[in-house]
């Protein structure tokens, strides 16, 4: 992976460079986004739902057994805004639409069509990668949020209904909100569109050097998806040193 990095930063400066492309190529943008949202938002929900529930689960008992039933609501706020929410969701993305973004542009290059497209004097980088890198962008925050309200909720319920809590959605929704101030949920929120650029950039790429067929398109799938986690975790640190400053 890191003998490419460069490889990896020149692609995504060639694509701010395109970024004045976007208008002309907004129905592919748009196209990716849908691709995006509707493969993707059940999943979010329902894996939010449940990591909502399971940190309530394992920090609410504990917490009301030493009196600290106030903090249940705040400790589940944090946790799934701030880090859950967005490092979960990145991975979850990056299997999924990462990796077909890998996969259909490695097909492509692997069948000489982005050669195809050179002939015709069409830049594969506004046509191909561009619109994916701008759609993920966009959707992924988007999931972000709708994942940290499952998840809250999640949390709720599990809090209300385990004999060991019994803490009330108004109690749970109070302590939590004041304990969860509008910047954790947007440095969350910011987090997953970095790891969103990473995402796109890390797939098109990946599928932009794809060489050896069928195999080769194989791992260059899997290179994507590992990478792209390995990097999700790497910035996941360095973005959480730059916020709490």
């Amino acid at each position: 992976m890191f003998e490419n990095i460069g490889e990896i930063v020149l692609l995504f400066w060639r694509t701010v460079l395109a970024l004045p492309q976007a208008w002309r190529q907004r129905d592919k943008v748009f196209d990716q986004f849908f691709e995006i949202g509707n493969a993707s938002l059940l999943m979010v929900l329902v894996l939010s739902f449940f990591i909502g529930g399971v940190i309530a689960l394992n920090f609410g008992p504990p917490l009301v057994d030493r009196s600290f039933a106030s903090a249940v609501g705040g400790v589940v706020g944090i946790a799934i805004a701030k880090e859950l929410a967005p490092v979960m969701m990145a991975i979850l993305i990056a299997g999924r639409i990462g990796s077909a973004m890998a996969a259909e542009i490695g097909s492509m290059r692997v069948y000489q069509e982005i050669d195809a497209l050179r002939t015709m004097n069409i830049n594969p980088i506004h046509y191909l990668v561009l619109p994916r890198i701008l759609a993920i962008a966009i959707a992924l925050p988007m999931l972000v949020i709708f994942a940290v309200l499952a998840g809250w909720f999640g949390g709720a319920l599990v809090a209300d209904m385990n004999h060991r809590m019994e803490i009330p959605f108004r109690v749970f929704f109070s302590d939590l909100q004041d304990l969860v101030v509008l910047k954790d949920v947007v440095n969350g929120v910011f987090k997953s569109f970095c790891f969103a650029i990473i995402i796109g950039v890390v797939a098109c790429h990946q599928g932009l050097v794809t060489i050896g067929g069928p195999r080769g398109i194989g791992r260059s799938v899997t290179k994507a998806v590992v990478n792209s986690i390995v990097l999700i975790v790497i910035f996941d640190y360095i973005l959480t040193r730059i916020l709490l400053k």
